[in-house]
């Protein structure tokens, strides 16, 4: 008789591009992006919670492959078997496109302007690599239906605020502006762009703007490459460019270095290179009302300017274009020293929402990566890797549960953190080790004799630690970390002991 075949067991490992996240990972997300909603809701914001799904067909052409639906994002056909398939549905890969959805669906009953804010996951069906993950959190605000360009400026000094909330001093960030009117101003002098038949040039315009973006990362060389012939990288592949003529690359390099060191003379720089492009005029009057309202707000180019190497890589944006870059070094896995980089951008979308309505609604809007942001509060040492664990209440009698029960109970009731060991309490030494495990600031202790007295052990282990590590044994002697009081006193002395320690 054969024998029976053996269940194989599912591997217990994250999927590729995905993973978890622990304590105080989750914790310190949630804090920061209650900050961040905080001064969202300050400027008047409200807050909007969309679905996770949409239609392929509502995500539209914004999606990164239209011909190949699940291509980019994570799509699926409802009822795919069946004689009559259904619609494609996709996770969301931005907070943005769902809200032209939302806003189309529900106009007659939201205010205009509508201003919202959104925060929550999104999912890219993208390659994996170091620090780019399929899912990860977005921390979206936006206007809809204000065609002012005082909106744009509105979501630049909030960004700048935003960043300051959270623990990103003045001086560690700058909110660099442009605008893609401007930029095509610039490629219509270079003759990559035709107002009467906007369709013409669009794979070089593409490649142009996807050049453009990687100036950090490529270089001045890099870029004009790109805008010729192509480029090829370190590991040999080679990656095709813009086919542009010498003339052409000049005028889109003229473009990337008109920044000067005030946002006037670039403003006068940015003027000379569109020429006589309505368009491009149009883009440079805008990023000088932007400038003029961010100066009568107090927010001085120290903190907000007009560069116009900020491009932003999708296709939507339609006129002032945003980016918050933190200017502070770091090491990278390999030891390197290198900018942080951006964590935030944004820009004006006027033809989102007129996809569902046949009308145009201006819009414009930011996202926050708060991951990224974390990250750089933890390299810039302003954030603990590890959470302040609860106080243990240890137990010494299994019999005395209820009495356990009751401390614990007073100390969360006082607003303490606080939990009762319920492993195996026979090895008193295994509750510390737990205790220490947990980054507990304060361990319990009461057995018979504390019960008999009325009295109850608190040990010190934030202060303990300290001891063991450093001190000399005056010290030891004379900083006693553990400590005898009345039961009466349990949530005081505990309460005293965290806020010593903070």
């Amino acid at each position: 008789m054969a024998k029976p075949k053996k269940t194989s067991r599912p591997k217990a490992e994250t999927p590729k591009g995905f993973r978890d996240y622990f304590g105080a990972e989750v914790t310190q997300r949630a804090d920061m992006l209650r900050k961040i909603a905080t001064v969202y809701h300050r400027y008047g914001f409200d807050a909007l919670e969309s679905a996770g799904v949409e239609t392929v067909e509502a995500l539209g052409k914004f999606l990164p492959d239209v011909d190949r639906p699940n291509e980019g994002v994570f799509a699926w056909q409802e009822d795919s078997d069946s004689d009559k398939p259904g619609d494609w549905l996709a996770l969301r890969y931005d907070l943005t496109a769902p809200l032209a959805r939302v806003y189309a669906q529900h106009r007659n009953d939201l205010p205009t302007p509508y201003r919202r804010y959104a925060m929550g996951p999104v999912w890219r069906n993208e390659k994996p690599g170091p620090g780019r993950f399929r899912q990860f959190y977005q921390c979206d605000a936006d206007t809809v239906g204000a065609p002012s360009v005082a909106a744009d400026a509105e979501i630049c000094a909030m960004l700048a605020d935003c960043l300051e909330e959270v623990g990103i001093g003045r001086g560690d960030y700058v909110v660099r502006v442009n605008n893609r009117k401007v930029l095509n101003g610039v490629m219509e002098v270079a003759g990559v762009l035709d107002p009467s038949d906007p369709n013409q040039y669009a794979s070089e315009r593409g490649v142009v703007l996807r050049a453009i973006d990687k100036l950090d990362r490529l270089g001045l060389e890099g870029v004009r490459a790109l805008l010729g012939e192509g480029r090829k990288d370190d590991s040999g592949d080679f990656t095709h460019g813009a086919g542009l003529t010498d003339a052409q690359a000049d005028v889109i390099m003229g473009f990337m270095q008109a920044k000067r060191h005030s946002g006037t003379d670039t403003i006068a720089t940015l003027r000379d290179l569109v020429g006589a492009s309505a368009t491009g005029l149009e883009g440079v009057n805008e990023l000088e009302t932007i400038a003029d309202l961010m100066s009568a707000g107090g927010y001085g180019p120290d903190r907000i300017e007009i560069d116009p190497s900020v491009v932003r890589g999708l296709g939507y944006y339609t006129g002032p274009v945003f980016e918050a870059e933190l200017t502070f070094e770091i090491k990278d896995d390999k030891g390197r020293v290198r900018n942080f980089g951006s964590v935030a951008g944004g820009g004006r979308y006027d033809d989102l929402v007129k996809r569902f309505i046949g009308q145009e609604v201006p819009a414009t809007g930011v996202s926050i990566g708060v991951d990224r942001l974390l990250a750089a509060l933890h390299a810039k040492g302003r954030m603990s890797s590890q959470e302040e664990g609860p106080v243990v209440v240890t137990v010494m009698d299994k019999a005395r549960m209820a009495d356990y029960q009751a401390m614990v109970t007073e100390l969360r009731t006082a607003g303490i953190r606080a939990e009762v060991y319920l492993g195996n309490p026979k090895n008193f030494g295994n509750q510390l080790k737990y205790a220490d495990r947990r980054s507990s600031p304060v361990a319990v202790i009461a057995g018979g004799d504390e019960f008999d007295s009325g009295m109850v052990q608190i040990k010190d282990l934030i202060l303990g630690a300290k001891i063991a590590q450093s001190a000399t044994l005056e010290e030891w002697k004379d900083r006693p970390s553990q400590y005898e009081v009345p039961r009466g006193e349990l949530v005081a002395k505990v309460r005293d002991i965290l806020e010593s320690s903070r």
